[in-house]
């Protein structure tokens, strides 16, 4: 755990945006239930367990090496787990990989982003899904609309209150800032029900991680889901409804932000809290 995290004041303190917490009884619209995987000798993953609603931000804490990345990738098709259940709106699912998950409505953006620098934006909102000129003749060449990508990235972007250049503009002419809000919105266009966050604010100043997390309060306000990986306390506490927290691969405690304290988390990321004790119903 970071010297950063365990100093952030209790969440009384902390300026909090945030609308209710979704009901219990809402059908979940992601659920992992007692997920396992190895790799050789080594146990990712040994019991990781998460529920996650329409409309709610959860955070997924954890000390390195916790089994988060391992849990997201998971959820979004890259690795099969060896053992465990993943359900999306009540209907279990089994993701062969990344294509069945994008099926189900996940969508992920990682550390990297998976931005292509010489290509604009809108090129890399729509890389590997361009939209073909409805003419006989482009169809024929296949001849992609750039008109209708650019109007459909810039609704997008629109959508989120993202700030960015001219959607003609290469990425790389973009700030750290600019280029998350432009994975995250290439998210929300493919992603119906689940945007997964990998640490989005990890890289950015003050200015721009507030920035994302305006844009990350703005997905809840759509009705979209968002689990999001972050080791920033007072950015959890900023946006989150909920914190699963993990540790040695297993879900240690669920923890609702309105009723935690930034020490109650510690506790359980560090193992000074019994996980059965600490864990939310």
């Amino acid at each position: 755990m970071t010297e950063q995290a365990a100093a952030v004041p209790r969440p009384g303190d902390v300026e909090r945006r945030r609308d209710e917490v979704p009901p219990p009884t809402t059908t979940p619209v992601l659920q992992a239930r007692g997920i396992a995987r190895s790799f050789g000798a080594v146990r990712a993953l040994r019991d990781a367990s998460l529920t996650l609603r329409r409309g709610e931000v959860m955070a997924l804490m954890g000390d390195n090496g916790a089994g988060k990345s391992t849990l997201v990738k998971t959820l979004a098709g890259v690795v099969t787990p060896d053992r465990g259940e993943i359900l999306v709106d009540g209907a279990p699912r089994r993701f062969a990989g990344p294509a069945d998950a994008l099926d189900a409505g996940i969508e992920t953006v990682y550390q990297d982003l998976s931005l292509i620098d010489s290509m604009s934006a809108a090129e890399n909102v729509f890389l590997g899904r361009e939209p073909l000129g409805r003419g006989p003749m482009s169809r024929l060449l296949r001849l992609v609309d750039r008109r209708a990508m650019a109007e459909r990235t810039q609704k997008a972007v629109d959508r989120i209150g993202a700030r960015l250049p001219s959607l003609s503009s290469h990425v790389s002419s973009m700030s750290g800032g600019q280029r998350q809000a432009l994975a995250v919105a290439r998210a929300t266009m493919w992603g119906r029900n689940i945007v997964m966050l990998d640490e989005p604010t990890a890289a950015l100043g003050v200015t721009e991680s507030g920035h994302v997390l305006e844009i990350i309060t703005a997905l809840k306000q759509q009705d979209i889901a968002v689990l999001m990986i972050s080791h920033n306390l007072e950015h959890v506490f900023r946006v989150a409804d909920r914190v699963t927290v993990m540790r040695q691969g297993r879900t240690v405690g669920e923890l609702t932000t309105a009723e935690a304290s930034s020490g109650d988390i510690v506790a359980l990321i560090t193992g000074a809290a019994p996980a059965a004790a600490a864990t939310e119903s």
